[in-house]
């Protein structure tokens, strides 16, 4: 481990300690724009012969949150989904990725959801983004790119939202 990332997970658990949700998330995405311009730990996160998959980089087992580092394959696009009640922090170093949010437009008591775009953009190189719990969203990596990500748990043991195009729909 780096310095540098020792540094930044020690901050960052005192920061959600201490700090509303959203205030946290601020601050926690700031310092994580300037731990991804550190070389040392770029050089620790990734080599250029990494294949496509994830890292786990540092746990913070007093907070709960897991800090990983992503080759993601060029080409790639990802389905709607949610983090469910956690949170996360994405942040890119190399490339970057196409991020849609969504809303849902019909009744929570319908099985069948339906899905509005509301934002696109990209976060490019040194970006970072947090986003809240239940936020819909979906990425899209034109090229390969790494990417760092911040979640606020382990997302497989909670229930999150999953987008099915067998039983949802994305409305324009």
């Amino acid at each position: 481990m780096t310095r540098a990332l020792d540094r930044f997970r020690d901050n960052s658990s005192q920061i959600l300690k201490t700090e509303k949700l959203d205030v946290a998330l601020e601050k926690i995405s700031a310092g994580l724009a300037m731990l991804i311009s550190d070389p040392d730990f770029v050089a620790h996160a990734f080599r250029e012969d990494d294949p496509p998959g994830k890292q786990l980089l540092t746990h913070d087992p007093d907070t709960g949150f897991y800090l990983f580092a992503h080759v993601q394959k060029g080409g790639k696009t990802g389905k709607p989904h949610s983090h469910g009640d956690s949170w996360a922090i994405y942040a890119n170093i190399r490339n970057h990725t196409e991020m849609t949010e969504y809303e849902r437009v019909n009744d929570v008591t319908d099985e069948r959801v339906v899905l509005r775009a509301t934002e696109r953009y990209a976060i490019g190189p040194g970006q970072t983004r947090a986003y809240g719990p239940g936020l819909i969203h979906s990425t899209a990596h034109p090229e390969s790119a790494w990417v760092v990500r911040m979640t606020g748990c382990d997302l497989d043991t909670i229930p999150r939202y999953h987008f099915s195009s067998k039983r949802d729909e994305i409305a324009d």
